[in-house]
């Protein structure tokens, strides 16, 4: 409730404020590269990454240096990967369960999400957002029958350079309410691992994020990419 009130209290900056950043913020495009295909040796292994801006990479100029590529570099020494990457900048998670439903149904040994920003930058509740994963990963489920889904928290926009305050703090409240959330949810289900999107982690590796002051550098997507790949070669 508190939240909601302190979003009434801010709306007059928040619109003064978003107009600016909408404004004044570099709109970096999708990287390159192939979305799908057969990488490595080993025994075979199937991975879909599904979601928004940061599961399609932006902030790098190609997949390679993306969690696509960070993630394929870490395991394709260990397995044969058959990958897909279906994911769009832009996409809340009402989209992303849209472009999901479209996909066909095929199995997948693991299922890598990103999604959660575009929820925020609408202010939508911690309450109704999990309702809307909880249909997004039961879809997951029905789709593809992984053995393991890896959801990533949604970014502490608080820290995130592109946004003033008091835009970045009432962001970052919602953001740190849909984490509380979404690792409640995780923990009830034995197959879900949670990852955190831990910026001043990064930011004590003396690491940047990419230069539109939103997105992953190559850097932190690399990081990304191996914690994903570490819990996959711990599940399988």
């Amino acid at each position: 409730m508190w939240l909601k009130t302190a979003t009434l209290a801010l709306i007059p900056a928040l619109v003064i404020q978003g107009s600016r950043v909408q404004k004044n913020t570099i709109r970096l495009p999708e990287p390159s590269g192939e979305r799908k295909g057969i990488t490595g040796q080993g025994r075979p292994l199937s991975l879909l990454i599904l979601g928004d801006s940061a599961a399609a990479g932006v902030g790098v100029e190609h997949q390679q240096d993306a969690l696509l590529g960070a993630m394929i570099a870490e395991l394709k020494h260990q397995y044969q990967l058959h990958w897909c990457l279906e994911a769009q900048s832009g996409n809340n998670t009402a989209q992303v369960i849209h472009q999901t439903q479209k996909l066909s149904n095929q199995k997948y040994d693991v299922v890598v999400t990103s999604v959660g920003v575009n929820d925020v930058t609408k202010l939508m509740s911690a309450q109704k957002w999990i309702k809307q994963q909880q249909q997004f990963y039961q879809l997951i489920q029905d789709k593809f029958q992984p053995e393991l889904i890896i959801a990533t928290g949604v970014p502490p926009m608080h820290l995130f350079p592109a946004l003033p305050n008091p835009l970045a703090w009432l962001f970052g409240q919602y953001a740190q309410q849909m984490n509380q959330k979404l690792a409640q949810f995780v923990a009830q289900h034995d197959a879900m691992q949670w990852i955190e999107y831990d910026i001043q982690k990064y930011q004590s590796m003396n690491l940047e994020m990419a230069k539109d002051g939103f997105h992953p550098s190559k850097e932190i997507y690399k990081i990304w990419g191996k914690d994903v790949a570490d819990r996959v070669l711990a599940w399988f």
